[in-house]
């Protein structure tokens, strides 16, 4: 797995570091380069780790040499923050990229939300006599989508 994790990291660096061009900063380079800030965000959310100072933990034992310098907690989470607009332009440009952007069909999320639980509903509802024919006994619940 981490052949096939060093080689999808290797692209979205080279890909983000493409997109970005160079940046016209003034002064000293800063050791964590904005290409690297972000390739490590967006790897953070596709491998699902929830939190800063775990993933930073997790780079170096799992990922060795990947990134030639990883900052703290805090100086991780303060460059975040400030990166954060250049971070949803990153974002937006790799979804450009691929085949979903143009399709005219769109998925979307949806969370299964109880219907139809309070006494005053069940009462109103003409399926108020449903649940007696045993279907209450099996704990079967109706439920809708909310979108």
């Amino acid at each position: 797995m981490t052949n096939d994790l060093n080689t999808l990291l290797t692209a979205l660096y080279v890909r983000i570091d493409d997109w970005l061009g160079e940046s016209p900063r003034l002064g000293r380079p800063p050791q964590l380069t904005d290409a690297e800030l972000l390739t490590l965000a967006v790897a953070q959310v596709l491998l699902g780790v929830h939190s800063q100072a775990s993933w930073l933990r997790y780079v170096p034992a799992h990922l060795p040499g990947a990134f030639p310098y990883l900052p703290g907690q805090s100086g991780y989470n303060k460059r975040l923050h400030k990166a954060l607009p250049l971070l949803k332009r990153a974002i937006r440009a790799l979804a450009h990229d691929t085949d979903l952007w143009d399709d005219p069909v769109w998925g979307a999320d949806s969370t299964p939300v109880a219907c139809g639980r309070s006494r005053p509903t069940a009462r109103r509802s003409e399926l108020g006599a449903a649940p007696s024919e045993g279907v209450a006994e099996l704990g079967v619940r109706s439920s809708g989508l909310a979108v």
